[in-house]
């Protein structure tokens, strides 16, 4: 990867953020406390972030007159999703500094990329291949067994965009159904559980880890998060040090996520890398209560060319997505000592959206 530019913002300048989602909302809130301007640009007009920002571009990220113009007005770009298309990123990159690199989108937009990335680092993945027919399909399977699961390259999230595909089933149809030419096929890990961590690395190589992060998903959207995770210490620093081995050989700037597997081995648990997400992480929002600095702040910190902060937790930590009609119960989180709500500012709730999230914080471990 190519070394990172640097940036080196004062109190008044102004960050661009690409996608105006709940995320872009509190990067800009984040940048906002520290005196920093944000101006977010996003197709969507109903976007939430444009709520807390007094500048804001509502245009399409093909619309290269819109995207020079909010060049312009910002000193340094960054964004809240991972599939920035690469044609924006790269008319912006040529004229304000990108932050991550748009280069590293290359990487993480697409799957096997990203796995064949991680296997050369020598850092362990489920077993996968790359799938671009039926017959590749069914040859993958041969090779990895079942259960598997078939996921598209590019464009996923959220369970979207992927199959299960269990003995018995015809892999034909869900290759049909999944509707791509572009996917990969990965083992089924028999898990213990899942784990995340948030890094953050400045442009200097400074890398800073959160404490690791224990997921639940529910229907495979993330449902509760709780730090620190129940698993081992020496566990923990591996998973730390896995995150931090992929920031460095990404020349990352800002705040990255990890998502990792811990499973079982003969010579004990061990973790494996499931994805990796080249922004701030919905695993990560304990860290706005939780912590004494967000990653939000941490990202905003790191594109800035600031110095990072030392995350301390302040005791162990649930986080409460509120998905869909979750959000018409908001009033008794309000009620319960020590939650602390934060609501998106959406529009009506749909199955699946996000619509907020809760945090609470116990008394410190003895």
């Amino acid at each position: 990867m190519t070394a990172p530019l640097k940036v080196k913002l004062k109190p008044g300048d102004t960050i661009g953020i690409l996608g105006g989602g709940q995320l872009g909302r509190m990067l800009a809130m984040a940048a906002a406390r520290l005196g920093l301007r944000c101006h977010v640009f996003s197709p969507d007009p109903d976007s939430p972030a444009f709520d807390v920002v007094l500048n804001a571009t509502c245009a399409e990220y093909a619309d290269v007159e819109a995207l020079e113009l909010f060049a312009n007005d910002v000193d340094v770009i960054t964004y809240e999703f991972e599939n920035v298309p690469s044609a924006a990123a790269m008319v912006l990159g040529a004229r304000r500094p990108v932050l991550p690199d748009r280069k590293i989108l290359e990487t993480t937009q697409d799957r096997l990329a990203e796995k064949d990335f991680v296997k050369r680092l020598g850092i362990g993945t489920a077993d996968y291949a790359d799938v671009s027919s039926a017959a590749s399909l069914w040859a993958a399977i041969s090779r990895i067994g079942l259960p598997a699961v078939l996921k598209t390259r590019r464009f996923g999230y959220d369970g979207k965009g992927q199959a299960i595909i269990r003995a018995g089933d015809d892999p034909d149809r869900i290759w049909d159904d999944l509707g791509t030419k572009s996917a990969i096929l990965e083992a089924f890990i028999p898990f213990q559980c899942e784990i995340s961590v948030i890094a953050a690395r400045s442009a200097d190589g400074h890398v800073e880890c959160f404490d690791v992060t224990e997921n639940e998903h529910r229907d495979h959207i993330l449902k509760i998060s709780r730090a620190p995770a129940n698993i081992s210490d020496a566990l923990a620093s591996e998973a730390r040090a896995v995150a931090e081995k992929i920031a460095s050989a990404l020349n990352y700037v800002g705040v990255l996520a990890v998502e990792m597997f811990v499973v079982q081995c003969e010579a004990g648990p061990k973790v494996l890398v499931n994805e990796i997400a080249p922004r701030v992480h919905n695993s990560g929002h304990w860290t706005l209560d939780g912590a004494s600095i967000s990653q939000f702040e941490q990202h905003i910190r790191a594109i800035a060319g600031w110095p990072l902060g030392k995350p301390v937790r302040h005791g162990p930590v649930t986080m409460t997505n509120l998905i869909g009609d979750d959000i018409n119960d908001y009033e008794q989180w309000l009620t319960i000592p020590g939650a602390t709500i934060h609501l998106y500012g959406k529009g009506a709730p749909r199955p699946g959206r996000k619509m907020g999230h809760v945090t609470q914080v116990s008394a410190r471990e003895k």
